[in-house]
């Protein structure tokens, strides 16, 4: 717990600091270059788009590479490219599958379903439909509370997990909600952060969040402006948020059933730290934990090399085994 009040403190400075360079964020945002309006220019060479039907509509990824599957999802408010700057590192040895998740991105919207255990049922599905076997995850902001359950409820499919930079719900997410106000806004029930945004431009709210980044300038944040200009998208991303409190009873029931997997915990430098580790060492039975450094909350954009050189050691390249502490992720 004392690695959750530190994370907890160095969270609160981001946010003074937010408070007073939050606009200055947004501008920098906005100077990124605009990408191709489908998309597919951005792509490596190697990758490629794809769709999935699953309950309740369809999931769109982006795959590449070959060998051990990896998993990514992403966190609010981006979509599969927060990966872009790993992928191609990653892809040298696994095969990568980049979701979009259900609402968000170019999946459909679902009409309920938004808590993590039913979102992680989905992913599953389109997994399992994609041919897949067994994979590795990695989970971003609500992508790694996504994660947990997955390795949970189907243990012998998960060879380990990393998440990045968030507590787990009902495990000091909660300590979170009176420290950034977004929390409490997107938890709001409908209509209620839904006028407030459809009166507002999107670019004002989202480049605020990106302003919690240590290194503006390493995000392009107009991928995420076009993504979440829809309502539609916007309501889907505040219904993962009004999920938290279920998603807390969730995983506190299932605690009982630690994780076997391996767990890589990573926290920026700026942000959580160790919290991560903390927060995940309370359901899992291995937990490894580093810290990103010269990152905030966005960490596979801020320090791409950093996560995809701990990602590679942690989840093995063509079956080796992985270094036991990883030692920071140190060459």
């Amino acid at each position: 717990m004392r690695r959750m009040r530190l994370a907890v403190a160095a969270f609160t400075a981001v946010a003074a600091a937010l408070l007073t360079t939050g606009a200055a964020g947004a501008d920098v945002s906005r100077t990124a270059p605009t990408p191709s309006e489908e998309g597919t220019a951005r792509l490596a060479p190697g990758f490629s788009h794809g769709k999935v039907s699953v309950t309740g509509g369809t999931l769109h990824y982006v795959r590449g590479g070959s060998g051990p599957a990896l998993v990514l999802l992403h966190g609010w408010p981006q979509t599969w490219q927060m990966w872009e700057k790993v992928m191609p590192t990653l892809a040298r040895e696994h095969t990568v599958i980049a979701f979009d998740l259900p609402g968000l991105g170019e999946s459909s919207i679902p009409s309920g379903g938004y808590d993590k255990a039913a979102t992680a049922r989905r992913i599953h599905e389109a997994v399992v439909k994609l041919g897949l076997k067994q994979v590795g995850i990695i989970g971003h902001d609500l992508g790694a509370l996504i994660a947990y359950p997955y390795a949970r409820d189907y243990p012998g499919e998960v060879s380990r997990i990393a998440v990045i930079e968030t507590p787990l719900a009902g495990f000091g997410l909660e300590d979170l909600y009176g420290i950034s106000w977004h929390f409490r806004f997107n938890m709001s029930p409908a209509p209620i952060p839904e006028t407030i945004m459809d009166n507002d431009d999107v670019r004002t709210y989202l480049g605020m969040m990106f302003g919690f980044s240590h290194q503006p300038g390493a995000i392009n944040a107009e991928p995420y402006f076009q993504a979440y200009a829809d309502p539609a998208r916007r309501t889907a991303g505040y219904e993962y948020y009004r999920a938290f409190a279920a998603d807390a009873e969730n995983n506190k029931a299932g605690a009982g059933r630690k994780l076997t997997a391996p767990v890589l915990a990573v926290g920026g430098q700026y942000s959580f730290g160790e919290g991560v580790g903390g927060s995940f060492g309370q359901v899992a039975d291995d937990v490894r934990t580093v810290v990103a450094p010269d990152a905030a909350h966005f960490v596979p954009e801020e320090n791409s090399e950093f996560l995809a050189k701990c990602a590679n050691l942690f989840f093995g390249a063509k079956g080796t085994v992985p270094p036991a502490g990883l030692e920071g992720c140190a060459a």
